[in-house]
């Protein structure tokens, strides 16, 4: 399933796919031509998986295939990031299972994360498989964590279940399933109706240094 589209009033939900939901070339242009969507005509967003994933990140089975365009798909991964992280309206990751490398940093660049609460892991695995963060990556992580937490969670891969996540701040609240996306929704409605031109401003400068870093791309990382 590609990318779809959904409006709850006037927040959109968005959902990744129902598969692994990996970042594979055409994914991220359902997910950018969604995105421009969106900013037209909502006033708040949702991100969510279906089934057991939230996203798998990187395609690496596309990246081993197209190895010479590396810097130019990882380009594309940042620019996604930065573009999550300074969205203009409020931003909502509904984690409703496994978000591992490139799918949990997708979720952290958004304003808030809820976690499904009874299976799935919030992980970043590129110390277990061999593949560096950018300096843009780790620079995300560490704008939304604090120094032990970024330090465990890149250092170690260790897998977080929900509420865990929590307890470590990765995640801001955990739910049921059933209620992923509801608990979603809820976070947005107390903040909905900001002038977006302000908040875009005010995620641009608080996020000026991650988006610097995004913006050089790999800067010189082999995956």
């Amino acid at each position: 399933m590609t990318p779809t589209l959904t409006h709850h009033e006037d927040i959109a939900v968005l959902t990744l796919g129902n598969d692994e939901n990996r970042f594979a070339p055409d994914r991220l242009d359902a997910i950018n031509a969604h995105l421009d969507e969106v900013e037209k005509s909502a006033k708040g967003l949702v991100t969510v998986g279906s089934g057991k994933f939230y996203s798998n990140g990187l395609d690496l089975d596309w990246l081993m295939a197209n190895s010479d365009r590396l810097d130019w798909y990882v380009g594309r991964i940042h620019e996604l990031f930065s573009r999550v992280l300074t969205f203009s309206l409020p931003t909502v990751a509904a984690v409703n299972g496994h978000a591992f490398g490139g799918g949990a940093m997708l979720a952290m660049a958004h304003d808030y994360r809820v976690m499904r609460d009874d299976r799935g892991y919030f992980c970043f695995p590129e110390v277990d498989i061999n593949i560096p963060f950018t300096p843009g990556m780790a620079a995300l992580i560490q704008a939304k964590t604090t120094p032990q937490t970024a330090m465990t969670a890149m250092s170690t891969g260790h897998r977080y279940p929900g509420a865990e996540a929590k307890e470590a701040g990765l995640v801001d609240a955990t739910a049921a399933e059933a209620e992923i996306v509801t608990a979603a929704l809820g976070r947005l409605q107390p903040i909905l109706g900001k002038d977006r031109t302000t908040l875009g401003a005010i995620k641009t400068t608080m996020f000026a240094s991650v988006t610097e870093a995004l913006g050089r791309g790999p800067g010189g990382v082999s995956l």
